[in-house]
């Protein structure tokens, strides 16, 4: 009777763990070739230009959003950079930020694994309407894709 329970309860754990091995969706991206040596992850940003530029594509499985807003407050204006998740979120190993205000002070910073939905780098701000905020997602193979590049206002109005 027992011998029955032990192999029983055996094969009735074996039996699940096959199923859900065999459920799980697989959605890895491509291999890549293997190379002689490891890509370097750049550290500095590029130079761009004065007003923002048109953003990079990655592919859907590198795929990662950010956000970036002002809070608005006029004693203390600052910008905030939130992660908001995406595909990447368990590739993509840094995501490089720069903030260039429009008295001319430029802040970098930058955020690293492991991403969480939510996670923020904040930046000082001023009132003004021509802060502009930047990112740029390092690849696996260390390319940096711009992903976002946009003026941050001090506060947005409803205009109807």
């Amino acid at each position: 009777m027992t011998l029955r329970l032990i192999f029983g309860t055996a094969f009735l754990l074996v039996l699940l763990l096959a199923v859900a091995g065999c459920t799980q969706v697989s959605s890895l991206p491509p291999v890549l070739p293997a190379t002689s040596s490891p890509t370097p992850v750049p550290t500095t940003l590029p130079v761009d230009s004065v007003t923002p530029e048109l953003t990079g594509t990655l592919p859907s499985y590198w795929s990662v959003n950010v956000q970036a807003q002002s809070n608005g407050m006029a004693i203390n204006p600052q910008i905030i950079i939130t992660f908001r998740g995406g595909q990447g979120t368990s590739l993509i190993p840094r995501i490089l930020l720069k903030v260039t205000r429009s008295d001319g002070v430029v802040e970098t910073g930058e955020m690293d694994q492991p991403f969480s939905i939510g996670q923020s780098v904040t930046f000082a701000a001023t009132t003004g309407y021509q802060d502009r905020a930047e990112a740029w997602a390092i690849t696996p193979q260390g390319d940096a894709v711009k992903i976002l590049d946009q003026y941050v206002p001090f506060r947005s109005y409803n205009t109807g």
